[in-house]
């Protein structure tokens, strides 16, 4: 059943995005939301980064969008109120405390109303294809990107990839595991996806997730169950592992950029040039 159903990670407090960066050239508007840590309210070409995932989102057939923020989120309810989606519904769930990702997926649980739904985050813009493949799908599922792919298709250079979850696929293409932070920034090449491990003992291709999910109402317990990891967070991939363990099947399907990652200053240049063109049609 092909879900109208998504919520947008916008809680974040930018920690990335808010430090000083002379080499970035910003506008004052991109420089004062970069320093605020509102990523998704960046402009980009004069419209906020995130009136391009919404207009993603709505490519691909989502309709009802929850946006998870914080308390104080009048930047993004106000333009919103003046310029409001004509192809999406968006409402409000407040996060009330920076608790981590998987946190933020279980304030939304009333919102979602036992439905599936996508979730993903609001500094990240993904492929419509993507979008429109997790969504049609009849269960939770992630899209596993190619490391190689991204390094050469968006903004995301080889040394970030060292800070995405790398996946554990079976043989039937289903996820086995997540492996956060792994040593090796890129996999080795050959071998096929849906065959192959994460931990290279089979030496084949390697996959990694961009936190862009299928899940259905199993996802809450796991996030009520998870524990705070090193980071004193909870963490979204590490909820997907408890539910793994706890016999929740995750399809993944082989996935290609590009994905134009908004996390510092640095960024914004980059990705503005390479929206030149593109119009949001939230």
């Amino acid at each position: 059943m092909t879900t109208a159903r998504a919520i947008v990670l916008a809680r974040g407090l930018g920690t990335r995005m808010r430090v000083s960066d002379p080499s970035a050239r910003l506008t004052p508007a991109q420089q004062r939301a970069a320093d605020a840590g509102l990523k998704a309210m960046i402009p980009l070409n004069g419209r906020p980064f995130l009136d391009y995932i919404l207009s993603s989102l709505a490519d691909a057939g989502v309709q009802h969008v929850a946006l998870v923020v914080a308390p104080a989120h009048a930047a993004l309810r106000d333009y919103y109120s003046q310029s409001p989606p004509e192809r999406t519904r968006l409402d409000y769930v407040v996060q009330d405390q920076p608790l981590g990702t998987a946190d933020a997926v279980r304030a939304a649980e009333s919102w979602v109303q036992g439905e599936p739904f996508l979730a993903l985050n609001a500094d990240n813009l993904y492929p419509v294809p993507v979008l429109s493949e997790l969504a049609a799908l009849s269960e939770p599922a992630l899209p596993a990107f190619d490391p190689e792919d991204l390094v050469k298709s968006s903004n995301i250079p080889a040394e970030r990839i060292r800070s995405f979850a790398f996946l554990d696929v079976d043989e039937r293409g289903y996820l086995a595991g997540i492996v956060e932070k792994p040593r090796e920034v890129l996999p080795p090449k050959g071998g096929s996806h849906g065959k192959q491990t994460t931990g290279g003992s089979h030496g084949g291709a390697k996959y990694i997730s961009m936190n862009c999910w299928r899940f259905d109402e199993r996802i809450f317990q796991a996030c009520r169950d998870v524990p705070l990891s090193a980071r004193g967070e909870y963490e979204l991939p590490e909820a997907v592992g408890v539910a793994v363990r706890h016999g929740v099947r995750f399809r993944t399907f082989a996935a290609r950029g590009p994905v134009f990652d908004l996390s510092t200053k640095s960024d914004t240049t980059d990705v503005s040039r390479r929206l030149v063109g593109t119009i949001p049609r939230p």
